[in-house]
């Protein structure tokens, strides 16, 4: 292709060939990029869910606030999410209807996806590595082993996502830390 010559590109300087209104600003690629969202219903179905909950916040904040039904749903709703991990303050901490409409977002979501939580954890790199791993069944949650990268991970599931034990991964970090017990080595 040719460059563009002066006159050209003084006429074409306010206009973008890669950004167009239907695509909503390339948000759906930029969060499946960042938190390498394989299946491409992932993010609508993340995105459904958010505005599900926007509404029932909505309705919840319609109702009268001394009402001991708003208060209770709205305390059910809050809990929940944040024992889930998609708001970052719970109720003491002063969460309230306001949060879930800023805070609830398929960001927030994807953040509590088994790969991007390793990620955080440090027990990999980067989130594609962590999905190669979770596919290739080398990780577990508790006791059971997890091969979907989209498994969401609650607060109290955290601390449990470790290495399975048979794993090779598992094996060479206890080399690596000089901690491999001599029955391991046994093949």
């Amino acid at each position: 292709m040719r460059h563009l010559k002066y006159h050209e590109k003084k006429l074409l300087r306010k206009v973008n060939f890669t950004t167009y209104k239907s695509d909503d600003g390339h948000r759906e690629q930029i969060i499946r990029a960042r938190y390498y969202l394989q299946d491409p219903l992932d993010y609508r179905k993340y995105n459904n869910l958010c505005g599900s909950l926007r509404s029932l916040a909505h309705r919840l904040a319609a109702l009268d606030p001394a009402d001991p039904v708003r208060r209770q749903l709205e305390s059910e709703v809050l809990d929940k999410l944040w024992n889930m991990g998609i708001l970052k303050k719970n109720r003491e901490q002063g969460a309230g209807l306001s949060s879930v409409e800023r805070d609830v977002t398929v960001s927030a979501f994807c953040r509590r996806r088994l790969g991007v939580v390793m990620v955080r954890m440090g027990m990999v790199e980067s989130v594609k590595t962590a999905v190669t791993f979770i596919e290739q069944g080398h990780v577990r949650v508790g006791s059971e082993v997890v091969t979907d990268p989209a498994y969401l991970v609650t607060r109290s599931m955290e601390d449990y996502v470790t290495w399975v034990d048979s794993s090779k991964i598992k094996r060479s970090i206890m080399q690596y830390r000089d901690k491999v017990d001599d029955f391991d080595l046994l093949p």
